[in-house]
């Protein structure tokens, strides 16, 4: 009798799997950014004038990892940290006008590794694929607000 595979399981496979592939596809571009960079620049423009602590959170990696980023991004010219107005202690993290370019190829890049993980998948499937883990996000993120 087959066995179900998990849910999560599932999800973490696929996570793992869609994102060595983007970090393997960002190395190779030769933008003159580290995978890691690659991920923050996407998630910056994703979540825009997001808290460091916040986007640390949203990309699932502990806030020293992500200042190491940041820096790189920073010193590149493509996002700069700003002085939260509620908490002058916490930083704000925006793209510059100088990550544009930069975000477009990274953005291509995240488009193709989609296009392999939905390979053979009918529009209204990626649609739906998109639509139901989406569910899941909210759900999940509704029952940790409960806590």
């Amino acid at each position: 009798m087959p066995t179900e595979i998990p849910l999560g399981f599932l999800l973490a496979d696929a996570h793992r799997l869609f994102r060595r592939r983007f970090e393997r596809r960002t190395e190779e571009a030769g933008q003159g950014l580290t995978a890691g960079e690659a991920r923050t620049l996407a998630y910056a423009a994703v979540y825009p004038g997001r808290r460091q602590a916040a986007l640390a959170e949203a990309m699932n990696t502990d806030p020293m990892t992500l200042v190491a980023h940041l820096d790189g991004l920073e010193a590149k010219g493509l996002v700069r940290r700003e002085a939260d107005p509620a908490d002058r202690r916490a930083k704000r993290v925006r793209l510059t006008e100088a990550a544009d370019a930069t975000h477009a190829a990274v953005s291509q890049i995240g488009r193709g590794v989609r296009e392999v993980a939905t390979r053979g998948f009918t529009e209204a499937e990626v649609a739906e694929l998109d639509r139901l883990l989406a569910r899941v996000v909210a759900n999940l993120s509704e029952a940790e607000a409960e806590r």
